[in-house]
């Protein structure tokens, strides 16, 4: 899934999704990147942040759809990784014919609660998507520019293309989650119950 320019078409009832497809939580087929960019973020004072490691130029991801810019916007109040959850830096092709660099998340499979997505463009209508729970299952590849969140005993967390975590893991769980998604594939993607709302 990557998420272009909203559109006002109704909601379909969620249906899965195959792998090597994009995200269909949106109408149109792509979640973009902001600026057309990476973006970190500032991390918040006191935040845990991914020790600096020697820079690693990034691969293209291979089995990669095409996205568009810029990233929706995803949170919820918890993120949960199924299997042994991995991260690595790769970079992925843009319908614009450039690449960019992003985070990319690999596990069994992930679900995420109190989830809310914004798919936006700099200027122009917003499509926002809500559900009380999101699932994510087989081979599930989620690509973002940006992670903040808040590990188990309160400790915040930021991750960006620029700041990966060294070791290439992240924890099973995670609270307060905003990720920039800029894609998903998945063998089968759920929203239960799910509703959405074109916004000028």
């Amino acid at each position: 899934m990557s998420c272009g320019t909203p559109s006002p078409t109704p909601t379909p009832t969620p249906t899965p999704t195959h792998s090597g497809l994009p995200l269909p939580i949106a109408p149109v087929p792509t979640i973009p990147l902001p600026g057309g960019g990476s973006s970190t973020g500032t991390p918040t004072p006191g935040a845990t942040t991914a020790p600096t490691a020697p820079p690693v130029a990034p691969k293209p991801d291979a089995g990669s759809p095409t996205f568009t810019l810029p990233a929706a916007q995803l949170t919820g109040s918890s993120i949960s990784f199924a299997g042994i959850p991995t991260v690595s830096v790769v970079k992925v092709p843009l319908a614009n014919g450039m690449t960019t660099p992003v985070l990319k998340l690999t596990a069994d499979d992930i679900v995420i609660t109190d989830f809310h997505l914004n798919v936006r463009k700099a200027t122009g209508p917003q499509l926002l998507t809500d559900a009380g729970r999101m699932e994510l299952r087989g081979h599930v590849q989620v690509y973002v520019d940006s992670v903040t969140a808040v590990l188990g005993d309160g400790t915040p967390l930021t991750l960006g293309a620029d700041t990966p975590p060294p070791d290439g893991k992240v924890p099973a769980a995670l609270l307060r989650v905003h990720l920039g998604l800029v894609g998903v594939t998945a063998d089968q993607i759920t929203l239960i119950p799910s509703n959405q709302v074109l916004t000028e």
